[in-house]
Protein backbone atom coordinates (compact mmCIF):
# COMPACT_ATOMS: atom_id res chain seq x y z
CA UNK A 1 0.00 0.00 0.00
CA UNK A 2 2.88 2.34 0.80
CA UNK A 3 4.28 1.82 -2.70
CA UNK A 4 1.00 2.89 -4.28
CA UNK A 5 0.56 5.95 -2.07
CA UNK A 6 4.11 7.12 -2.73
CA UNK A 7 3.69 6.55 -6.47
CA UNK A 8 0.47 8.59 -6.69
CA UNK A 9 1.20 11.13 -3.93
CA UNK A 10 5.01 11.49 -3.82
CA UNK A 11 4.80 14.58 -1.62
CA UNK A 12 2.50 13.03 0.98
CA UNK A 13 3.75 12.49 4.49
CA UNK A 14 3.53 8.71 4.97
CA UNK A 15 3.70 7.20 8.43
CA UNK A 16 4.02 3.54 9.25
CA UNK A 17 4.07 1.56 12.48
CA UNK A 18 6.80 -0.71 13.67
CA UNK A 19 7.31 -2.65 16.84
CA UNK A 20 10.82 -1.95 18.05
CA UNK A 21 11.68 -5.61 18.60
CA UNK A 22 9.52 -7.57 16.15
CA UNK A 23 8.76 -5.80 12.87
CA UNK A 24 10.18 -7.19 9.63
CA UNK A 25 10.95 -4.26 7.32
CA UNK A 26 12.13 -6.36 4.37
CA UNK A 27 9.17 -5.52 2.12
CA UNK A 28 9.51 -1.77 2.61
CA UNK A 29 13.30 -1.35 2.74
CA UNK A 30 13.24 0.38 -0.68
CA UNK A 31 10.80 2.95 0.72
CA UNK A 32 12.39 3.68 4.09
CA UNK A 33 13.72 7.08 3.05
CA UNK A 34 10.19 8.09 2.04
CA UNK A 35 8.48 6.89 5.25
CA UNK A 36 8.41 7.98 8.85
CA UNK A 37 8.21 4.90 11.06
CA UNK A 38 6.79 5.26 14.55
CA UNK A 39 7.30 2.71 17.32
CA UNK A 40 3.82 1.62 18.36
CA UNK A 41 2.01 -1.44 19.65
CA UNK A 42 -1.71 -1.04 18.94
CA UNK A 43 -2.56 -3.40 21.78
CA UNK A 44 -1.22 -0.75 24.17
CA UNK A 45 -3.66 2.20 24.44
CA UNK A 46 -0.96 4.57 25.71
CA UNK A 47 1.25 3.80 22.74
CA UNK A 48 -1.68 4.18 20.35
CA UNK A 49 -2.72 7.52 21.87
CA UNK A 50 0.83 8.79 21.43
CA UNK A 51 0.83 7.67 17.80
CA UNK A 52 -2.36 9.51 16.83
CA UNK A 53 -1.64 12.64 18.87
CA UNK A 54 1.76 12.85 17.19
CA UNK A 55 0.72 12.19 13.59
CA UNK A 56 -2.90 13.45 13.40
CA UNK A 57 -3.30 11.59 10.09
CA UNK A 58 -5.67 12.59 7.30
CA UNK A 59 -6.24 8.92 6.39
CA UNK A 60 -5.49 5.71 8.29
CA UNK A 61 -5.23 2.37 6.48
CA UNK A 62 -5.59 -0.05 9.37
CA UNK A 63 -3.72 -3.15 8.18
CA UNK A 64 -2.20 -4.06 11.54
CA UNK A 65 -3.75 -7.45 12.28
CA UNK A 66 -3.22 -11.13 12.94
CA UNK A 67 -4.29 -12.28 9.48
CA UNK A 68 -3.17 -15.92 9.18
CA UNK A 69 -6.26 -18.03 9.87
CA UNK A 70 -4.73 -21.35 10.93
CA UNK A 71 -3.00 -20.32 14.20
CA UNK A 72 -6.17 -18.59 15.42
CA UNK A 73 -7.50 -21.86 16.86
CA UNK A 74 -4.48 -22.14 19.15
CA UNK A 75 -4.24 -18.41 19.87
CA UNK A 76 -7.82 -17.09 20.03
CA UNK A 77 -7.05 -14.54 22.77
CA UNK A 78 -4.14 -13.15 20.76
CA UNK A 79 -6.35 -12.67 17.69
CA UNK A 80 -9.00 -10.85 19.68
CA UNK A 81 -6.38 -8.80 21.49
CA UNK A 82 -4.80 -7.56 18.25
CA UNK A 83 -7.73 -7.44 15.84
CA UNK A 84 -10.45 -6.24 18.20
CA UNK A 85 -8.71 -4.53 21.13
CA UNK A 86 -6.11 -2.97 18.85
CA UNK A 87 -8.90 -1.52 16.72
CA UNK A 88 -10.70 -0.15 19.78
CA UNK A 89 -7.49 1.53 20.90
CA UNK A 90 -7.04 3.08 17.46
CA UNK A 91 -10.65 4.28 17.24
CA UNK A 92 -10.47 5.75 20.74
CA UNK A 93 -7.23 7.56 19.93
CA UNK A 94 -8.76 9.00 16.76
CA UNK A 95 -11.89 10.05 18.68
CA UNK A 96 -9.81 11.90 21.27
CA UNK A 97 -6.92 13.34 19.27
CA UNK A 98 -7.79 13.41 15.56
CA UNK A 99 -11.58 13.21 15.01
CA UNK A 100 -11.34 14.37 11.38
CA UNK A 101 -9.19 11.38 10.38
CA UNK A 102 -10.68 8.94 7.88
CA UNK A 103 -10.00 5.34 8.91
CA UNK A 104 -10.26 2.35 6.61
CA UNK A 105 -11.22 -0.88 8.39
CA UNK A 106 -10.43 -3.83 6.09
CA UNK A 107 -12.58 -6.81 6.99
CA UNK A 108 -12.43 -10.25 5.42
CA UNK A 109 -14.64 -12.52 3.34
CA UNK A 110 -13.86 -15.13 6.01
CA UNK A 111 -16.49 -13.42 8.15
CA UNK A 112 -19.18 -15.12 6.01
CA UNK A 113 -17.85 -18.57 6.85
CA UNK A 114 -19.88 -21.60 5.87
CA UNK A 115 -21.86 -20.32 2.88
CA UNK A 116 -23.77 -22.84 0.78
CA UNK A 117 -23.47 -22.89 -3.00
CA UNK A 118 -27.13 -21.94 -3.42
CA UNK A 119 -26.54 -18.80 -1.30
CA UNK A 120 -23.97 -17.39 -3.72
CA UNK A 121 -22.93 -14.79 -4.58
CA UNK A 122 -22.24 -13.18 -1.24
CA UNK A 123 -23.55 -9.62 -0.88
CA UNK A 124 -23.64 -7.11 1.96
CA UNK A 125 -27.05 -8.58 2.84
CA UNK A 126 -25.68 -12.11 3.32
CA UNK A 127 -25.69 -13.22 6.96
CA UNK A 128 -22.27 -13.70 8.51
CA UNK A 129 -21.46 -17.16 9.82
CA UNK A 130 -17.81 -17.24 10.96
CA UNK A 131 -16.26 -20.67 11.53
CA UNK A 132 -12.83 -19.79 12.91
CA UNK A 133 -11.49 -17.48 15.66
CA UNK A 134 -9.81 -15.20 13.13
CA UNK A 135 -13.14 -14.53 11.39
CA UNK A 136 -14.84 -13.83 14.72
CA UNK A 137 -12.17 -11.25 15.56
CA UNK A 138 -12.73 -9.55 12.19
CA UNK A 139 -16.49 -9.47 12.73
CA UNK A 140 -15.86 -7.81 16.10
CA UNK A 141 -13.45 -5.33 14.50
CA UNK A 142 -16.00 -4.39 11.84
CA UNK A 143 -18.91 -4.02 14.24
CA UNK A 144 -17.03 -1.88 16.76
CA UNK A 145 -16.02 0.46 13.94
CA UNK A 146 -19.71 0.78 13.02
CA UNK A 147 -20.47 1.61 16.66
CA UNK A 148 -17.91 4.43 16.57
CA UNK A 149 -19.47 5.79 13.39
CA UNK A 150 -22.96 5.64 14.90
CA UNK A 151 -21.91 6.99 18.30
CA UNK A 152 -19.24 9.56 17.51
CA UNK A 153 -19.48 10.12 13.72
CA UNK A 154 -15.99 8.68 13.34
CA UNK A 155 -15.15 8.69 9.64
CA UNK A 156 -15.04 4.93 9.20
CA UNK A 157 -14.75 3.18 5.82
CA UNK A 158 -15.84 -0.45 6.20
CA UNK A 159 -14.81 -3.05 3.61
CA UNK A 160 -14.69 -6.83 3.48
CA UNK A 161 -11.95 -7.92 1.12
CA UNK A 162 -12.01 -11.28 -0.59
CA UNK A 163 -8.97 -13.40 -1.46
CA UNK A 164 -6.07 -11.40 -2.82
CA UNK A 165 -2.68 -12.83 -3.67
CA UNK A 166 0.61 -11.86 -5.28
CA UNK A 167 4.26 -11.14 -4.47
CA UNK A 168 5.65 -10.44 -0.98
CA UNK A 169 3.12 -12.60 0.85
CA UNK A 170 4.60 -15.08 3.33
CA UNK A 171 4.75 -18.77 2.50
CA UNK A 172 2.27 -19.56 5.28
CA UNK A 173 -0.62 -18.64 2.98
CA UNK A 174 -2.24 -20.59 0.11
CA UNK A 175 -0.71 -19.64 -3.24
CA UNK A 176 2.66 -18.51 -1.82
CA UNK A 177 2.91 -21.87 -0.04
CA UNK A 178 2.41 -23.60 -3.39
CA UNK A 179 4.90 -21.28 -5.10
CA UNK A 180 7.50 -21.83 -2.38
CA UNK A 181 7.35 -25.60 -2.82
CA UNK A 182 7.18 -25.46 -6.63
CA UNK A 183 10.28 -23.27 -6.79
CA UNK A 184 12.15 -25.54 -4.40
CA UNK A 185 11.28 -28.56 -6.56
CA UNK A 186 12.32 -26.68 -9.71
CA UNK A 187 15.72 -25.92 -8.14
CA UNK A 188 16.14 -29.51 -6.83
CA UNK A 189 15.96 -28.32 -3.24
CA UNK A 190 13.28 -30.84 -2.33
CA UNK A 191 11.78 -34.04 -3.67
CA UNK A 192 8.85 -33.70 -6.12
CA UNK A 193 6.33 -33.99 -3.30
CA UNK A 194 4.09 -31.13 -2.21
CA UNK A 195 2.31 -31.03 1.12
CA UNK A 196 -0.94 -29.10 1.31
CA UNK A 197 -4.11 -28.75 3.29
CA UNK A 198 -7.61 -28.85 1.84
CA UNK A 199 -7.46 -27.68 -1.79
CA UNK A 200 -11.02 -27.75 -3.11
CA UNK A 201 -12.50 -24.59 -1.61
CA UNK A 202 -13.48 -22.10 -4.31
CA UNK A 203 -12.59 -18.41 -4.29
CA UNK A 204 -12.60 -15.36 -6.51
CA UNK A 205 -9.06 -14.00 -6.49
CA UNK A 206 -7.73 -10.46 -6.90
CA UNK A 207 -4.14 -9.40 -7.46
CA UNK A 208 -2.76 -7.59 -4.41
CA UNK A 209 -1.85 -4.55 -6.53
CA UNK A 210 -5.45 -4.25 -7.70
CA UNK A 211 -6.65 -4.65 -4.12
CA UNK A 212 -4.41 -1.81 -2.95
CA UNK A 213 -5.90 0.46 -5.60
CA UNK A 214 -9.38 -0.61 -4.50
CA UNK A 215 -8.61 0.30 -0.89
CA UNK A 216 -7.29 3.69 -1.97
CA UNK A 217 -10.49 4.27 -3.95
CA UNK A 218 -12.54 3.23 -0.92
CA UNK A 219 -11.38 6.20 1.16
CA UNK A 220 -12.02 8.51 -1.77
CA UNK A 221 -15.50 7.39 -2.83
CA UNK A 222 -17.23 5.24 -0.18
CA UNK A 223 -19.69 6.56 2.39
CA UNK A 224 -18.69 6.60 6.03
CA UNK A 225 -20.27 3.80 8.05
CA UNK A 226 -21.49 1.84 5.00
CA UNK A 227 -20.25 -1.70 4.29
CA UNK A 228 -18.67 -2.58 0.94
CA UNK A 229 -17.42 -5.91 -0.41
CA UNK A 230 -14.16 -5.62 -2.33
CA UNK A 231 -12.84 -8.11 -4.88
CA UNK A 232 -13.46 -9.53 -8.32
CA UNK A 233 -17.01 -10.49 -9.27
CA UNK A 234 -16.14 -11.83 -12.73
CA UNK A 235 -16.39 -15.62 -13.07
CA UNK A 236 -13.04 -15.74 -14.85
CA UNK A 237 -11.37 -14.96 -11.50
CA UNK A 238 -13.05 -17.89 -9.75
CA UNK A 239 -11.02 -21.03 -9.11
CA UNK A 240 -10.31 -23.66 -6.49
CA UNK A 241 -6.97 -23.88 -4.75
CA UNK A 242 -6.43 -27.21 -6.48
CA UNK A 243 -6.97 -25.68 -9.92
CA UNK A 244 -4.62 -22.84 -9.02
CA UNK A 245 -1.96 -25.30 -7.88
CA UNK A 246 -2.18 -27.34 -11.09
CA UNK A 247 -1.87 -24.20 -13.22
CA UNK A 248 1.18 -23.06 -11.27
CA UNK A 249 2.80 -26.46 -11.81
CA UNK A 250 2.08 -26.11 -15.54
CA UNK A 251 3.66 -22.67 -15.70
CA UNK A 252 6.92 -24.00 -14.28
CA UNK A 253 6.60 -27.12 -16.47
CA UNK A 254 6.70 -29.53 -13.55
CA UNK A 255 5.28 -32.99 -14.07
CA UNK A 256 5.04 -36.10 -11.93
CA UNK A 257 4.76 -34.10 -8.71
CA UNK A 258 2.91 -35.84 -5.89
CA UNK A 259 0.48 -33.57 -4.06
CA UNK A 260 -0.43 -34.82 -0.60
CA UNK A 261 -2.97 -33.35 1.81
CA UNK A 262 -1.58 -33.73 5.32
CA UNK A 263 -3.48 -33.39 8.61
CA UNK A 264 -1.13 -30.78 10.10
CA UNK A 265 -1.91 -28.40 7.24
CA UNK A 266 -5.67 -28.96 7.30
CA UNK A 267 -7.90 -26.60 9.24
CA UNK A 268 -10.52 -27.90 11.70
CA UNK A 269 -13.29 -26.23 9.68
CA UNK A 270 -13.48 -25.30 6.00
CA UNK A 271 -15.01 -22.41 4.07
CA UNK A 272 -16.03 -24.08 0.80
CA UNK A 273 -17.19 -20.99 -1.12
CA UNK A 274 -16.22 -17.33 -0.95
CA UNK A 275 -17.65 -15.86 -4.15
CA UNK A 276 -18.75 -12.24 -3.88
CA UNK A 277 -20.88 -9.68 -5.67
CA UNK A 278 -18.87 -6.48 -5.26
CA UNK A 279 -21.01 -4.30 -7.53
CA UNK A 280 -21.94 -1.93 -4.69
CA UNK A 281 -18.27 -1.01 -4.38
CA UNK A 282 -17.42 -0.97 -8.08
CA UNK A 283 -20.44 1.21 -8.85
CA UNK A 284 -19.34 3.98 -6.48
CA UNK A 285 -15.58 3.70 -6.99
CA UNK A 286 -15.33 2.96 -10.72
CA UNK A 287 -12.69 0.39 -9.75
CA UNK A 288 -12.03 -2.66 -11.89
CA UNK A 289 -9.13 -5.13 -11.72
CA UNK A 290 -6.37 -4.73 -14.29
CA UNK A 291 -4.44 -7.93 -13.56
CA UNK A 292 -5.52 -11.49 -14.36
CA UNK A 293 -5.37 -14.81 -12.55
CA UNK A 294 -2.37 -15.62 -14.73
CA UNK A 295 -0.66 -12.45 -13.46
CA UNK A 296 -1.30 -13.58 -9.90
CA UNK A 297 0.29 -16.97 -10.57
CA UNK A 298 3.27 -15.59 -12.47
CA UNK A 299 4.04 -12.78 -10.03
CA UNK A 300 3.81 -15.12 -7.04
CA UNK A 301 6.02 -17.76 -8.66
CA UNK A 302 8.60 -15.24 -9.85
CA UNK A 303 8.78 -13.63 -6.43
CA UNK A 304 9.51 -16.91 -4.69
CA UNK A 305 11.81 -18.14 -7.44
CA UNK A 306 14.16 -15.28 -6.55
CA UNK A 307 13.77 -15.42 -2.78
CA UNK A 308 16.64 -16.52 -0.55
CA UNK A 309 14.21 -18.28 1.79
CA UNK A 310 13.95 -21.13 -0.72
CA UNK A 311 17.00 -22.53 1.04
CA UNK A 312 14.90 -23.08 4.17
CA UNK A 313 12.96 -26.31 4.45
CA UNK A 314 10.13 -25.08 6.63
CA UNK A 315 8.65 -28.58 6.65
CA UNK A 316 11.31 -29.29 9.25
CA UNK A 317 10.29 -26.40 11.46
CA UNK A 318 7.47 -26.61 13.98
CA UNK A 319 4.43 -24.42 14.17
CA UNK A 320 3.89 -23.82 10.45
CA UNK A 321 0.36 -24.44 9.20
CA UNK A 322 -0.15 -23.42 5.56
CA UNK A 323 -3.60 -23.64 4.02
Amino acid sequence: MADLIYEIYPNAKIYGLKRWHLSNLENIKHLLKHLTLVDCDLTDPVSTNDLISLTKPDVVFHFAAESFVSPSWKNPHRYMQVNYNGTVNLLEAIRKYSPESVIHIPGSGEEYGDIKKEELPITTKTLINPVNPYAVSKVAQDLISKVYFDSYSTKVIRTRGFNHEGPRRLYHFGLPWYAYQICRIKKDLQEPVMKTGHRFDKRNFTHVKDMCMAYLRSVQYCEFGELYLVGNSDEKYETTFDEALNRMLEIFELKNVDVIAVPEYTRPTQVPFLISDCSKFTDVSNWNPSLSLEDIYMDTLNYWNNDKRLDYDINLKGGVHPI
